[in-house]
């Protein structure tokens, strides 16, 4: 087979559909069964819309909601909004991923679904991939699109590993009042919980936080009474929205630190290639653009018109040029976010000068995705 895919998220399914399309035999390694939740702001910027439509999303009858506000509250309840310039779409992953997947399948992908991958190994200009039931695969190109952390990171000492990480990702679907047209972002002490409207009349609640903010109150429940709900806008929510599931979704281990886009010859797409703070609400967007950039390069190897190094280089050079600028504007503005001081700092200083949070929200969205 010539392409293996790790993992059948955004960037994952985009880039086998792109592949499939164009003649290539493709396999996608996922450990789930479609349809799934995931823990996800659930935000898409337009920047990646027109390209959606055009591989045959039906993002409307998905019941797709617009978004073109953007409301910022402090701990203390103080609140400002502005317009997004470009705007976005509210839409859960639950269903886009399926709908994907669904034209994945029309394309002719092989998913094996229901799957681990334990180990890669590339050897003779060609991989080896052992799943956990010891099944083994070969393939000219392997692409990681497995997310946030894998035991693949593990097996290739990929050095954010070696640095444990503090964070706490949770994730529910409540229905509630809140603007459809709004994407909100509501700071509470050590975290921030972000708050936007998706199909079906339901929202995405999902917040980020650290252990030690969760560790003196011993569960999750607890420290939301105790510590989001200081906040009167997430106290009012939490008091009157109607919570969709028993439990929440709920990810840890994390790490927003900087990382490689190619590992031992393994092209890596979308949160494995890096993770932008989710503040940005552009984690979707941004692994959409990575999947479709490494499907054209990997079109170009195997086709022969790109040596694999030629093919490496020039991925990793434009992975950085399109993406690294904005992960790293993420992380410096991540910094103002859950601490109790900075954010009411935030809320004085960009009410007072909207243009100035209007220029610090476009640094981390890009143009509109070229459609072919």
């Amino acid at each position: 087979m010539e392409v293996i895919i790790i993992g059948g998220g955004l960037a994952g399914l985009v880039s086998s559909l792109e592949l499939a399309r164009v003649g290539h035999t493709v396999t996608v390694v996922e450990r789930k069964t479609y349809p799934f939740h995931k823990v996800c702001g659930e935000y898409v910027s337009n920047e990646v819309r027109p390209y959606l439509e055009s591989l045959g999303l039906e993002l409307h009858a998905l019941g797709a909601t617009h978004i073109d506000r953007f409301q910022f509250t402090s701990p203390s309840g103080r609140s400002l909004e502005t317009g997004l310039d470009m705007g976005g779409f509210g839409l859960s992953r639950y269903t886009l991923d399926h709908a994907l997947f669904q034209l994945g399948q029309a394309a002719g992908v092989r998913f094996l679904l229901g799957k681990q991958v334990d180990s890669v190994t590339f050897q003779a200009d060609g991989f080896s991939v052992e799943l956990a039931d010891g099944q083994r695969l070969t393939a000219r190109m392997v692409l990681g699109a497995y997310g946030k952390r894998s035991r693949i990171d593990k097996q290739l000492e990929r050095p954010f590993m070696q640095k444990p990480s503090p964070y706490v990702g949770v994730k529910y679907h409540i229905r509630t009042d809140a603007p459809v047209d709004t994407v909100a972002l509501h700071n509470f002490k050590d975290g921030y919980c972000g708050l936007s409207s998706i199909e079906d009349g339901k929202y995405c609640l999902c917040y980020l936080t650290t252990r030690d903010n969760l560790r003196p109150f011993g569960n999750i429940a607890a420290m939301e009474q105790a510590v989001l709900c200081q906040n009167p806008h997430l106290k009012r929510i939490y008091e009157t929205a109607e919570f969709l599931y028993e439990k929440p979704g709920v990810i840890n281990e994390f790490s927003f630190s900087p990382k490689k886009a190619v590992e031992q010859h393994i092209l890596m797409i979308g949160d494995s290639a890096g993770l932008i703070t989710p503040l940005c609400g552009n984690g979707m967007a941004l692994a959409i653009r990575s999947g479709k950039l490494a499907s054209e390069l990997s079109t170009r190897f195997l086709t022969n018109q790109l040596s694999r190094t030629e093919l490496e280089n020039r991925y990793q050079a434009e992975w950085s040029r399109q993406f690294a600028g904005r992960l790293r504007v993420g992380r410096t503005v991540q910094r103002l976010f859950g601490n109790p001081w900075l954010s009411e700092a935030a809320v004085t200083v960009f009410g007072g000068f909207k243009p100035l949070l209007r220029r610090v929200i476009r640094q981390t969205h890009g143009a509109v995705l070229a459609v072919n």
